[in-house]
């Protein structure tokens, strides 16, 4: 799956920009609040006007401090999945069954620093996890692929009927490191200058789904 982050779309013209992507799997909003990472984005109202633009799944990455108390909302909009940070809450599990109660996929995202080994034991709580490639906060930044050793532990326990979840990345990808995500398993890809940094938008998506294809069957 690719999931292509607005946060390198043009802002003053999201609602084209949302169109520019069609066939993407999920559209990646990165919700920053200028508190758990140093910069600011869009929030819950932009959510629910993109909501009524677009019928593509909606994968909300809430890099936010207090998440048991903003998760729902995104829930309750609309969106399809809804990610938050293991490093800012110290109840996980409390604010993923609210995401689910409240009718998302709930989503556990990690910075690349952060181990995933402590949370391999809550990971059945949830519907995706995100691992971090880059820290976040920023776009365009490089692909730290150390991180994979995370998504390849996961991976395996997917693979063995002891997790039912998306391995989710983000961070750096583009036709170049895709190839490295999808051979460590990874099975959603996030993308944001390498797809609207693009003359065609779709055609690129379209293009990375098909390297990820390609790799995950040289693999099997």
């Amino acid at each position: 799956m690719i999931a292509p982050s607005i946060l390198s779309a043009d802002f003053a013209h999201l609602a084209d920009e949302l169109k520019a992507i069609e066939g993407a799997d999920w559209v990646h909003v990165d919700v920053m609040d200028n508190h758990f990472v140093p910069n600011l984005t869009l929030g819950l109202p932009v959510v629910q006007s993109l909501l009524k633009v677009t019928d593509i799944p909606m994968d909300c990455h809430l890099m936010i401090a207090n998440p048991e108390r903003w998760a729902p909302g995104y829930a309750e909009a609309g969106a399809y999945n809804v990610t938050f940070h293991a490093e800012a809450t110290d109840n996980p599990i409390a604010v993923a069954r609210d995401i689910r109660a409240a009718g998302a996929k709930a989503g556990l995202s990690v910075k690349p620093n952060t181990p995933i080994e402590p949370y391999l034991e809550i990971l059945r709580e949830f519907d995706t996890l995100l691992v971090m490639s880059v820290e976040p906060g920023f776009g365009g930044q490089s692909f730290i692929a150390s991180v994979l050793d995370k998504a390849k532990q996961v991976r395996r326990l997917v693979d063995v009927g002891e997790l039912r979840l998306v391995v989710e990345i983000d961070g750096g990808i583009n036709m170049d490191t895709i190839e490295q995500a999808a051979e460590a398993g990874v099975d959603c890809f996030v993308a944001g200058s390498a797809v609207y940094g693009t003359p065609d938008p779709a055609a690129t998506v379209e293009a990375l789904r098909q390297k990820a294809i390609a790799i995950e069957a040289a693999s099997a």
